[in-house]
């Protein structure tokens, strides 16, 4: 199982993303990485096989900042367990970056599509040919419009989380199979592979449903499904905290988390948090219903 952990807000992205990929060790991986843009608006990536002190030894030897990110932890499936095989993976142009925990079972089929359209890549890996799907359908649309058009191409089981420097200050997360948390913290937000990456930051979340997109903007989190129509996934209060064991995750009792269905976590988890009901705002989002739309905005 691959860790993924994502962060948009006003902290430093990096620690918060290492910290975060720690607490899902337990998941097991041979290789991890991080993407983030930095102030001057640069889509910088850093990747080292091996455990995640060898990620750190990088960053130590080549820093990165800024306040929003993505971060990665491999699980080999498709290509060897190597540094150009580590997530992130990028795009022709070097300005989108994807991670991602799954198997895209038509990712041949789209990458000989793709290299005959002139795309170009770099690794062994299934992951990369959705940073070029995005790629392809990026022109003149917002990121959010972009993956809901290649998410509609692809055969397998997913949970995706991109960012791109030419849509900046946005993190889009989609899932169909593995989970997605989202974390709704206070003028922060955060997507993660499972609880105890957030559990230092909130304990206010929801899962995404399979079908599902979430954009995570400094202004809160929206949500919409794979024919772009808005949904609802109201935030529950996790029963972790900050201590709880790493493996308690594999056993939380929230167990639709795998299910298809597009119905919030079952008991015993609380019922939505209305303390900070702004936070979430996916009935008031204006999203993209073709090409031509502006990029997506939630509202305060």
């Amino acid at each position: 199982m691959c860790g993924i952990v994502g962060y948009i807000g006003p902290k430093k992205v990096v620690p918060v993303i290492i910290e975060g990929l720690r607490k899902l060790e337990y998941r097991g991986y041979d290789s991890a990485g991080i993407a983030v843009v930095t102030q001057d608006g640069k889509l910088e990536v850093r990747r080292a096989p091996g455990k995640l002190r060898n990620l750190e030894e990088a960053l130590q030897k080549s820093p990165i900042e800024g306040t929003y990110g993505i971060g990665h932890t491999r699980w080999a499936t498709h290509g060897r367990p190597t540094e150009e095989n580590a997530h992130p993976h990028r795009d022709c142009t070097g300005q989108i970056v994807v991670v991602h925990n799954g198997i895209i079972e038509n990712y041949l089929e789209l990458k000989e599509q793709l290299q005959r359209e002139g795309h170009k890549f770099a690794t062994e890996t299934d992951t990369e040919i959705v940073a070029h799907l995005v790629e392809k359908h990026s022109k003149n649309a917002p990121l959010e419009e972009a993956v809901r058009r290649s998410l509609k191409e692809l055969r397998g089981i997913y949970s995706l989380v991109f960012m791109s420097a030419k849509d900046p200050h946005k993190i889009v997360a989609a899932r169909m199979g593995p989970p997605s948390v989202i974390g709704l913290g206070d003028g922060e937000f955060f997507v993660a592979s499972d609880i105890p990456a957030l559990l230092e930051h909130t304990r206010e979340i929801f899962f995404l449903a399979d079908g599902d997109i979430a954009v995570l903007t400094q202004q809160g989190v929206c949500v919409m499904d794979h024919d772009g129509r808005p949904v609802k996934r109201p935030p529950n209060t996790s029963p972790g905290t900050p201590s709880w064991p790493k493996r308690a995750a594999t056993s939380i009792s929230c167990k639709k988390r795998f299910s298809s269905s597009r119905a919030p976590c079952a008991t015993p988890c609380s019922a939505a948090s209305r303390r900070t009901p702004e936070r979430f705002s996916s009935t008031k989002c204006r999203l993209p219903t073709n090409s031509s739309a502006n990029s997506t905005k939630c509202a305060s």
